[in-house]
């Protein structure tokens, strides 16, 4: 008991972030309709988010996820990145960098997919690997060695994550990519100074207005053309 204490308050968002998804999921597994679970409990639903203004679904829909693979494969790579980045840096930047990643990655993803629908906490995710990322240019000289195999890696999986989501259509690479570069830009700017982190949310909210602003406009010519 206290040894699984000692590993909860080693990294304990991780772990909690990792608790709240798979308690939803073993909740929506109870209906036979998990579409209709999803979008009551706050799936990315585009039209809910941009023309009726449901902006909670950004949040509500990083943890939710569509079947066990989904969720086992995003709960497993949430774990292995999730303890490295909650090592490196702050709580205040670990869940700024986790959730500026997710809202970048969804408002693409409801760019690129106009009327889409989307659960998954993926975008969040390579948010986290990209500020990974970021750390390590920000000490590649410290790091020599360690950062070429890191950047080896990054590479890799990288190129793996692409490939399966060109595969599988229900993949969204779109907010990858979206997940990925905000992260890597917070990763980049806090590495730097831990008290940019500030600067990072603040600026990283104002775009995400912006952004969402343009995206009220697409969205109403794309329903009255």
């Amino acid at each position: 008991m206290n040894n699984n204490l000692e590993k909860f308050k080693d990294i304990p968002l991780t772990y909690s972030l990792m608790a709240v998804s798979i308690l939803l999921f073993l909740i929506s597994t109870i209906s036979d309709d998990i579409t209709e679970v999803l979008f009551m409990a706050g799936a990315l639903d585009s039209h809910a988010v941009i023309v009726k203004g449901e902006l909670y679904r950004l949040v509500t829909s990083t943890f939710l996820h569509s079947g066990g693979t989904h969720i086992i494969m995003n709960m497993l790579s949430l774990y292995i990145v999730g303890k490295m980045v909650e090592k490196l840096f702050s709580k205040v930047a670990y869940l700024s960098i986790y959730f500026i990643s997710a809202f970048f990655g969804a408002f693409l993803s409801m760019y690129i997919h106009i009327g889409g629908f989307a659960v998954g906490a993926s975008g969040a995710i390579f948010g986290l690997f990209g500020a990974l990322a970021g750390f390590a240019f920000v000490h590649k000289d410290r790091m020599q060695e360690q950062f070429r195999a890191f950047m080896k890696d990054f590479g890799v999986l990288l190129f793996i994550n692409l490939i399966i989501g060109f595969i599988f259509p229900n993949i969204d690479v779109s907010a990858h990519v979206g997940g990925l570069v905000a992260g890597m830009i917070g990763g980049f700017i806090i590495a730097k100074n831990p008290k940019f982190v500030w600067g990072y949310l603040v600026v990283s909210l104002m775009l995400l207005v912006l952004f969402y602003n343009y995206l009220v406009s697409l969205y109403a010519k794309f329903i009255f053309i």
